[in-house]
């Protein structure tokens, strides 16, 4: 009795080609080194401003880990403290070429900055409420946090090749 299945022939693809599957990686690696970078001089540099330093007033009031910044400074201190940090890190990150292990160094950095954001969810009341649009903000920071820990691996594992 013949099978009409095994007769049939299914068109075998051929695996993704080796030398792009590397381009796509390292491609994908770039873009998330210097989309943080990006981002983190981006937010860091609005934390000098009025409007950013009242947005993460909340967020840092209820945070047993910053909010002993207000006792010592101002909202807008701050802010321009949280604002130097960021910034600091994502310049750093950026000097991946030729400084592999300081760049990994702040992208680790730049994992506690997310860590430290994320835990907002927890200690912000009602913010995981469905009206509340800081919720969905702050979740971003778990990608943003598997990028810094991608890019910590990256630049670590290369300072350490060398």
């Amino acid at each position: 009795m013949n099978n009409p299945v095994s007769a049939v022939a299914v068109p075998v693809t051929p695996p993704f080609p080796q030398n792009r599957a590397r381009l796509l990686g390292r491609a994908g690696l770039a873009v998330s080194r210097y989309g943080l970078v990006f981002l983190l001089v981006m937010w860091g540099g609005f934390k000098f401003a009025s409007f950013e330093a009242e947005g993460i007033r909340e967020f840092v009031s209820h945070s047993p880990f910053l909010s002993w910044m207000y006792a010592v400074t101002s909202v807008q201190g701050a802010s321009n403290v949280i604002g130097v940090v960021e910034i600091t890190t994502g310049l750093l990150m950026a000097t991946r070429r030729w400084l592999p292990l300081v760049s990994g160094y702040a992208s680790l950095a730049a994992s506690g900055i997310f860590l430290l954001t994320l835990s907002f969810l927890v200690t912000t009341p009602g913010v995981l409420e469905p009206t509340n649009p800081g919720g969905g903000f702050l979740m971003k920071d778990i990608l943003l946090l598997g990028a810094a820990l991608l890019t910590a691996g990256e630049a670590l594992g290369a300072a350490r090749q060398r």
